[in-house]
């Protein structure tokens, strides 16, 4: 959500389809609510609902109870270049207006277009809307609420950090997966690693050390490097198979001593490490330790697996008795 031409519908074109930066310039403005699944593409296993920056809470046809309850997080979207004073009062009734109906909604306000500020206008700036909008709901008397801000681009890979984190609150197995890592670098002399969701290059998971920007994005371009040159080189004759499966692994040398190095874990994740190179001579047992945080991995989405087939089974008996589901959590935009 957020007001017009703020950037909600390039954000989700770049991030879901790939979509250049430069192209989303000549995107027309979204004029009605635009709902997109991207669980068929992705591990990320939900909708995204894109709203128009005019819309109207108190217009009697537009029913956000119905929409706010099924919702895991709703992102605002701030245009950090344009005066934000009316943003702000339409971020205080988004929050308001859905924290009544679900107390659970993850929020996320996206500083966005940040790259045309200098990093000292990007604090100031990240620092007076963090401070305006807790003032606002601490008037209200809704201390108790918690927005998490972001300072986002899509010209960078700032956009995919954010949505990281965000899809990351949303992921119940995520402390599991954390753990998983930890294990696996600390038993393989690992220095860093990242479990990514191939298609939006959103990393799900990393392990507890400090992740570094540079480090973030060094891992998209390898992936970017990997599917380019598989779908080049990677399919047969005919054009069948996929440029991404079980066979897809990847070494790359950097000139600082460090490499980095991509292994499939399922047909949507891949992993990410960064290894030293002298670490990197035992890849016999990085390899095997590999294949243990594999097989672990899939048998916490065996479980995860579980859990969505019997919610569908509950959400359609929930249906034939008249009750709301509340399954596939929803990303309002």
């Amino acid at each position: 959500m957020g007001l017009r031409r703020s950037g909600k519908s390039s954000i989700q074109k770049v991030v879901f389809h790939k979509m250049s930066p430069n192209e989303t310039l000549f995107l027309e403005s979204t004029n009605k609510i635009c709902r997109e699944d991207v669980s068929n593409s992705s591990f990320v296993n939900f909708q995204i609902w894109d709203f128009p920056g005019q819309i109207d809470f108190f217009d009697p046809t537009f029913d956000y109870e119905m929409i706010f309850r099924g919702t895991g997080a709703l992102i605002f979207v701030i245009d950090s270049q344009d005066d934000y004073m009316e943003a702000l009062a339409r971020l205080h009734l988004t929050v308001t207006r859905a924290y009544k109906v679900n107390t659970d909604i993850n929020f996320e306000v996206f500083i966005h277009k940040v790259d045309g500020l200098s990093d000292d206008h990007k604090i100031e700036t990240q620092r007076d809307i963090h401070q305006r909008a807790n003032d606002d709901l601490a008037d209200a008397g809704l201390e108790k609420i918690h927005l998490s801000f972001y300072l986002t681009s899509i010209y960078d890979h700032s956009i995919f950090e954010a949505f990281s984190k965000v899809v990351q609150k949303l992921i119940p197995q995520l402390p599991t997966l954390e753990n998983l890592l930890n294990i696996f670098i600390s038993n393989s002399g690992i220095e860093k690693a990242f479990l990514f969701d191939v298609v939006s290059k959103i990393y799900i998971a990393t392990d507890s050390t400090p992740v570094d920007m540079q480090t973030y994005e060094l891992c998209c371009d390898m992936i970017d490097v990997v599917i380019d040159i598989s779908c080049i080189y990677g399919l047969k004759e005919d054009g069948a198979g996929t440029p991404y499966d079980k066979e897809s692994t990847a070494i790359i040398k950097l000139n600082n001593t460090t490499v980095l190095y991509l292994k499939e874990v399922t047909k949507f994740l891949a992993l990410v490490c960064f290894v030293r190179e002298e670490s990197f001579e035992r890849k016999g047992l990085i390899d095997y330790n590999f294949h243990c945080f594999r097989k672990a991995i899939h048998e916490v989405f065996e479980v995860r697996m579980k859990m969505v087939k019997s919610r569908k089974v509950q959400n359609r008996m929930q249906k034939k008795k008249g009750a709301t589901p509340n399954g596939t959590p929803n990303v309002l935009l």
